[in-house]
């Protein structure tokens, strides 16, 4: 089972706590020269200096900030790399999944199943439902910068997220605490809490918190049915990319280039944009993929124990 994967690593818990600290100041200090480096070289006088993301964006335009945002994350990646593979002796197939090898159909299946879903809901809204929520906003070169970057980039911050929560954090915990429970529940509030300085909060109220959390949990669930990341990985990245190019707003944290333009009132939105996902699409897609993987045993992969294997059986693996 994908908890378990940590045994074939060292699971110390002071090593979860050193790599703890390498991740965050990859991510949070590393991470965010780049973005201040820029802003600092294109303000006027330090009393102009940004104080939220509609400034930052404003001041260096959204391909540009976007750019520099997700090299963040990027860097806190590789953080999350380097604390596996030096401190624990794991590797990265072994951090992603129990498989021989990482399934890249699984992370393809529903990289093209989720974002079907959410151009097909994008365009239903656009042309029949609601035309009037949208400006139409495409500009070729800038739109193309912005695919480039979606591309190349964006996979790194949405793994990033899965490998952090879903992945060391899972282990972390599992090991920790020695059951599955503990560490699904943390790593989902946790991953929800994260996002709770994004402007969408403020514009939205702490209702949001249920979408981010409830997203937490549909995450962490398949991670542990599906014993792998990769469908984490996949959704993550069909979410956030087909996103980025369809639609943007001046008050989310992804304010892109992108086709349309939401100019709705966002006091609208709690019941399509947080409460359908959570309570109605994603234990639709639950449904989908426990019947396409045949996932089975569901009361002991998510609440059941995590045992540590015998030693002979669970070498360190040096690769």
């Amino acid at each position: 089972m994908y908890i378990e994967q940590a045994y074939k690593g060292l699971t110390d818990a002071w090593r979860y706590i050193v790599g703890g600290m390498i991740i965050f100041f990859a991510w949070q200090i590393l991470g965010a020269i780049p973005l201040m480096a820029a802003i600092f070289l294109n303000m006027d006088g330090f009393e102009n200096f940004p104080t939220d993301i509609s400034g930052m964006v404003e001041l260096l335009g959204s391909n540009l900030f976007l750019f520099l945002m997700l090299i963040s994350f990027a860097i806190g990646l590789a953080g999350v790399f380097i604390s596996s593979k030096s401190l624990h002796k794991l590797s990265i197939k072994n951090l992603t999944t129990t498989r021989t090898k990482i399934d890249w159909k699984r992370f393809w299946f529903i990289f093209f199943l989720w974002g079907g879903i959410t151009s097909g809901l994008v365009l239903l809204d656009y042309y029949y439902m609601s035309p009037e929520s949208y400006v139409w906003n495409f500009k070729l070169e800038p739109f193309l910068i912005l695919l480039a970057i979606g591309i190349f980039l964006l996979p790194l911050q949405t793994s990033f997220e899965e490998y952090a929560f879903r992945g060391y954090g899972m282990h972390f915990l599992g090991t920790l605490a020695k059951n599955r429970w503990l560490p699904l529940v943390i790593t989902s509030v946790a991953f929800g809490l994260m996002h709770i300085f994004n402007p969408e909060v403020e514009k939205l109220g702490y209702i949001i918190m249920v979408y981010y959390i409830g997203t937490g949990f549909f995450l962490g669930i398949i991670t542990l049915m599906d014993d792998g990341l990769e469908l984490a990985l996949g959704f993550h990245f069909a979410n956030n990319l087909f996103t980025a190019l369809l639609v943007t707003t001046d008050w989310t944290v992804l304010q892109t280039d992108s086709v349309l333009k939401d100019i709705s009132d966002p006091s609208e939105m709690v019941i399509t944009e947080i409460l359908v996902p959570v309570l109605v699409v994603f234990p639709i897609l639950l449904f989908i993929l426990s019947k396409k993987y045949k996932w089975t045993n569901w009361k002991d992969k998510l609440f059941g124990p995590v045992v540590e294997p015998p030693k002979e059986d669970y070498k360190i693996l040096e690769e």
